[in-house]
């Protein structure tokens, strides 16, 4: 009967435990990304910061290439509300929140854009950020040559980028916030300068439901 409580109990502590361990070990891995400038962090590295055995962490993690990749999974939810826009609306306006968000972990934005970890998982999440960009972007390309609809999506996948907000911030002194608020104009003229040359000249109408 004690025997059956104490499971009862005592199972979401452990739950709870396993959990809180995973979280110092996903931020270890990011305390270890800054302090390595090439991105070569160590499991013994990440291990010492997050004061666990290095058996911990592949008791939770099977590779530090798992490891990693749950870390980048972890940041996007952390900065994203969404990672990828679901309509046009979305794409207009996401670039502003997002974008001041990465000013908060402004080296771990860096590390993804310029270690071989951040590039790995930034390649595996090309297929569907494109077909992402391309379901919302409908709307804009519909009734335009191939050719133009596939330079209308390039132009959005540089402008919504961690690679943007970067440039946008070292070279245009910028902070998030009003990176995002130049991508958002900028993606607004070029939906605007679309539709202007077709031949209804309709735009179509975005909703702003942003809170004023």
């Amino acid at each position: 009967m004690n025997t059956q409580k104490m499971r009862k109990y005592s199972s979401p502590l452990r739950e709870a435990h396993t959990q809180d361990t995973r979280e110092r070990i996903l931020d270890a891995v990011g305390v270890a990304l800054q302090e390595t400038p090439d991105g070569n962090m160590s499991i013994d590295a990440v291990a010492r910061i997050a004061n666990v055995e290095r058996r911990t962490v592949f008791r939770h993690f099977t590779s530090k290439e798992a490891l990693l990749d749950a870390f980048w999974e972890w940041i996007n939810a952390r900065l994203t509300d969404k990672t990828l826009p679901e309509s046009l609306e979305e794409l207009l306006w996401a670039p502003r929140q997002t974008f001041t968000r990465f000013d908060r972990e402004e080296a771990l934005i860096r590390a993804s854009l310029h270690t071989s970890s951040g590039r790995e998982m930034r390649l595996r999440m090309v297929p569907k950020r494109r077909e992402a960009f391309h379901q919302a972007l409908l709307e804009v390309t519909r009734g335009l040559e191939d050719n133009e609809a596939r330079r209308v999506e390039a132009i959005a996948h540089l402008l919504y980028s961690a690679s943007a907000w970067e440039t946008l911030r070292d070279y245009g002194g910028l902070s998030g916030e009003e990176a995002g608020e130049t991508v958002e104009w900028a993606l607004r003229l070029l939906v605007e300068t679309i539709a202007r040359q077709k031949n209804d000249g309709d735009a179509p109408e975005i909703t702003d439901r942003r809170e004023k």
